[in-house]
């Protein structure tokens, strides 16, 4: 069902982040130009504005505001860091009421100096920490598992399985996952584990982007849809068997890309996403 090019941009979100070189109010100018649909917010581009008022001016431009980028990091073996990410948690979620989104993006941290196995309990007491501030905002958690490369500083949550185990340990509705090709395309039990949080009604967002071969830079070398080896088109019908209707995120971390002309790439994004997402 899924296996057809895509022929509108009514689901297309772009990440600012993507488009780094943009401010925020130049991306959203530029993406409801040529049609994109939604938008994710990376806190980074809100510094020193009203945040409440940059929301108004992404809908102004008919742009949704899918999420916003990033919360986490709680692990720490210094109790002082980990009230502070609790702390920043909290602000996070503040800034998400206040743009007007109602989910949040989890990187959620490790600490190389303790095991990973301390690292997520630290993960999940710093959600549980401020899941009272979350529901009474009405904005929801997605936990991000990174992949495994990520392990010792930015993620201890490594496998969807193990972001699933968590959201139901947790157990509540405003804690669920964000599933991104680049860090899951490898695991060979992503389908039944994409079914799982499918089931659960946990599944939250969806973020694409392709993994180049060979990559040259782990974090800032990610490829457009269709210039690397993830089997996007096989992903996105395993996400849209369990119901998920939501926004196709574009997240693609490039020094290559950041270095081009901004107009130009967005056009490139727009045709990989069309022709292979």
């Amino acid at each position: 069902m899924s296996h057809e090019p895509i022929t509108d941009l009514s689901k297309l979100c772009i990440h600012t982040i993507t488009t780094k070189p943009w401010a925020i109010e130049e991306a959203a100018k530029n993406f409801a130009a040529a049609g994109v649909k939604g938008i994710t917010v990376w806190r980074d581009t809100l510094a020193g504005r009203d945040i409440k008022k940059t929301g108004d001016l992404l809908r102004a431009h008919d742009l949704s505001i899918v999420s916003l980028c990033r919360g986490g990091f709680f692990p720490s073996i210094d109790k002082t860091k980990r009230q502070a990410a609790i702390d920043d948690n909290r602000k996070a979620i503040e800034e998400a009421h206040q743009l007007g989104t109602q989910l949040i993006v989890l990187v959620c941290g490790a600490d190389p100096a303790q095991s990973l196995e301390d690292s997520r309990q630290q993960i999940q007491d710093g959600i549980e920490a401020v899941l009272p501030e979350a529901s009474a905002a009405g904005v929801r958690l997605a936990i991000e598992p990174l992949h495994p490369m990520y392990a010792d500083t930015r993620s201890a949550i490594n496998t969807l399985a193990q972001a699933n185990d968590m959201t139901e340990a947790i157990n509540s509705p405003w804690v669920g996952v964000a599933v991104d090709v680049y860090h899951l395309w490898w695991d060979p039990n992503l389908e039944q584990e994409i079914k799982r949080c499918g089931n659960n009604e946990a599944l939250f967002a969806f973020h694409i982007c392709d993994w180049k071969s060979p990559t040259v830079d782990m974090l800032n070398d990610r490829g457009l849809m269709g210039e690397g080896c993830i089997p996007l088109k096989k992903i996105r019908s395993w996400v849209e068997a369990t119901g998920f209707d939501g926004f196709r995120e574009v997240e693609i971390f490039s020094t290559e890309y950041w270095q081009q002309d901004q107009s130009q790439f967005l056009q490139k994004i727009i045709t990989g996403y069309k022709n292979h997402a």
